[in-house]
């Protein structure tokens, strides 16, 4: 299966041309430049892709291998293997489901997209590029008849409230409004819903390795 969009979104005074496509080897070092750029400090720079990673990532599952171009450059990535998901047992780390990142655990019978990686360059967040990426993998869910997307989102607000607050009750504060976090809000207005959180679930000082598990369900195959 191979994607590929045309967009036109304003960018200020004019409309931009915007490519979603699969990414390739060709695109790898633009990639890796991307992802230090959306991740500093202190995110660990051992997370960032390598281009091993990619390379398993175009060659297991080249359908969840998405990136977005502005005018011919390649500004953002969204990544994915598929896996077979119980609701009834949703604990895991990010490096138990995804390899570390090389996602040698795809499974071709799984029933779930799970989301390895999302970031958009800096410079580029004012188009919504993050929600267009997870737009195109909700319609990949769709042509390959998977149950959900699934994803552990960080919780990089949380260590502001820590003392005060448990995780569950922070995530809890972020989908009444009471409280903004960047990734959670981001994947509420995205339509990922919660299901709940999970402890270390990556090294992360601030979420404090605890992650919100966010899934958006395949409307065409879940009635309830």
């Amino acid at each position: 299966m191979t994607y590929i969009k045309k967009l036109y979104l304003s960018n200020q005074e004019r409309n931009v041309e915007v490519i979603i496509r699969n990414y390739n080897q060709e695109d790898f070092t633009q990639l890796i430049a991307i992802q230090k750029a959306s991740f500093p400090p202190p995110f660990p720079s051992e997370l960032w892709w390598n281009e091993k990673q990619l390379l398993n990532h175009v060659t297991l599952f080249p359908e969840g291998a998405l990136c977005v171009e502005v005018e011919g450059e390649v500004v953002g990535s969204m990544t994915s293997l598929l896996v077979q998901f119980d609701p009834t047992e949703p604990s895991h780390t990010w490096k138990e489901i995804t390899d570390d990142g090389y996602i040698t655990t795809h499974d071709p019978n799984g029933n779930t997209l799970y989301v390895v990686d999302i970031c958009v360059h800096p410079s580029f967040r004012k188009l919504d590029l993050g929600k267009w990426l997870m737009q195109s993998m909700y319609e990949v869910v769709v042509e390959l008849k998977l149950d959900r997307l699934l994803g552990g989102g960080r919780l990089p607000g949380y260590h502001k409230v820590a003392e005060r607050m448990s995780a569950d009750a922070y995530l809890k504060a972020v989908l009444q409004g009471d409280l903004k976090d960047p990734v959670t809000t981001f994947l509420l207005r995205c339509g990922r819903t919660p299901i709940g959180i999970i402890a270390n679930y990556l090294d992360d000082e601030e979420s404090l390795d605890y992650a919100a598990l966010m899934e958006w369900k395949n409307p065409f195959k879940n009635k309830k």
